[in-house]
């Protein structure tokens, strides 16, 4: 009877044992990477939505100096940036409310009256007052039928 040499079945079998742990090494490596892009896109997302709300604040704020108070009263701001609702966008909507004493050159009788806050913190002296809120709202892109991402941005701003 002849010999059988057992190396070449010991060498497959090294072979494919470490064929499985490299694939396995691999599907660890691609979920992880996955997880980071997935990081990533949610971070430049509330970055870009900081960055717009920065922009529609100092928008309104020249929007305001330019508008004529006794002729309308600016309170609202609406835009959008691509297409918000396929998650590749954002939806901005700034809302405008002031404070003062509503008469002479910051006059604000044609303003709603609940954009008017409270006047009995000011004085005939006082300066007109704008409160600017900003709200930019996003979709996660990965799932645009979820709920909407929203960034909010408040800023005082004398008139």
């Amino acid at each position: 009877m002849k010999k059988v040499k057992l190396r070449s079945g010991f060498s497959m079998l090294i072979a494919i044992t470490a064929l499985v742990l490299i694939a396995f090494l691999s599907a660890i490596v691609l979920g992880l990477s996955s997880k980071m892009i997935k990081e990533t896109t949610n971070q430049y997302q509330h970055e870009q939505a900081q960055l717009y709300a920065k922009s529609y604040t100092e928008y309104a704020i020249m929007a305001l100096t330019a508008n004529d108070r006794t002729q309308t009263c600016l309170e609202d701001i609406d835009g959008t940036i691509g297409d918000p609702n396929n998650g590749n966008g954002y939806r901005v909507r700034v809302r405008i409310s002031f404070i003062g004493n509503g008469k002479g050159e910051g006059d604000i009788s044609k303003c709603s009256s609940t954009r008017q806050l409270s006047n009995s913190v000011t004085t005939k002296r006082s300066p007109l007052s704008a409160i600017i809120d900003v709200y930019v709202e996003y979709k996660d892109p990965d799932n645009t039928s979820g709920a909407w991402f929203t960034y909010h941005r408040r800023t005082l701003q004398k008139i």
